[in-house]
C-alpha cells in the first residue's frame, strides 16, 4: 500500500489524493503541514531533500516526489494515462502548462491569500503580477475548453487531475470565473466523476479497491 506525505489544504497534495479516490487506489495518508515546518525535519529531508508535498512511498525506502509526476505513477495502465505516444504528449503539455503559468500564479494567490494568515499584507507587491498571469492562464483553458470537455484524449486524465488542482480554488483567492463559462462547466464534469471527492474529505485507513474506474485489463 502507498504511504502519501500530503497537506490537507494543497492543492498539489490534493490532485495526487483525488486521483487515488478516483483510481479507488489503497492508500495511508500521513498529514504533514508545511506552514510549522513539519517538511523540514531532518526526518523528511532525509525522504524528500527538496522539502515539499506531496511525496508518495511506492515501496520500502523509495519516495516518488513532485505532483504531476506522482499522477502518472499512480495513474499508469488506467483509463486517467492516455496510451498512445501523441496523447501522452498533449497530456504532458497541459501538465507542464499547469506547473509554468498556473500553479505559480493561482497556486501562490491560494498559498498566501487562502493559508498564510496575514499574507495579503505580506505579498501585496506580488499580488497584481499573479492575478495577471493568473487571469491569463485561465484564458488559455477557456479557449481550449470552448472546444473540448477535457484537455486531452477527450476525456478525463491526468491532465484534467493537475489542472484541476488549483483551478477549482482560484475564487478563493481574488479570481473571478464568472466570465469563464468553459472553465465551470469543465469544473463541474469533473466533480460529476464517480469517486471524486473534494479536497476537504479524509481517507480512511484504507480504501476498498474494488471498484471505480481503475486499471483497464
Amino acid at each position: 500500500m502507498y504511504k502519501l506525505y500530503s497537506m490537507q489544504r494543497s492543492g498539489n497534495s490534493y490532485k495526487v489524493r483525488l486521483a487515488l479516490a478516483l483510481l479507488n487506489a489503497p492508500y495511508r495518508a500521513i498529514e504533514i503541514d508545511i506552514l510549522r515546518g513539519e517538511s523540514r525535519t531532518p526526518d523528511f529531508l532525509a525522504m524528500n531533500p527538496s522539502g515539499q508535498v506531496p511525496l508518495l512511498e511506492v515501496a520500502e525506502g523509495r519516495y516518488l516526489a513532485e505532483s504531476n509526476a506522482i499522477l502518472w505513477y499512480v495513474a499508469g495502465g488506467t483509463s486517467l494515462a492516455p496510451e498512445t505516444r501523441i496523447e501522452r504528449a498533449e497530456a504532458l503539455q497541459w501538465m507542464f502548462f499547469e506547473q509554468h503559468a498556473l500553479e505559480p500564479n493561482i497556486g501562490a494567490a491560494y498559498f498566501w491569500l487562502a493559508l498564510v494568515k496575514g499574507g495579503r499584507d505580506l505579498q501585496t507587491h506580488a499580488l497584481e503580477d499573479w492575478m495577471e498571469r493568473g487571469y491569463a492562464a485561465l484564458q488559455v483553458m477557456e479557449n481550449h475548453l470552448k472546444t473540448h470537455e477535457y484537455f486531452a484524449t477527450g476525456q478525463l486524465t491526468v491532465a484534467d487531475i493537475a489542472l484541476y488542482g488549483y483551478t477549482h480554488v482560484a475564487d478563493r483567492c481574488d479570481y473571478d470565473l464568472t466570465t469563464f463559462p468553459a472553465i465551470r462547466a469543465w469544473l463541474r464534469r469533473i466533480e460529476q466523476t464517480p469517486g471524486f471527492v473534494a479536497m476537504d474529505w479524509r481517507p480512511g485507513a484504507e480504501v476498498d479497491d474494488s471498484a471505480g474506474i481503475a486499471a483497464d485489463a
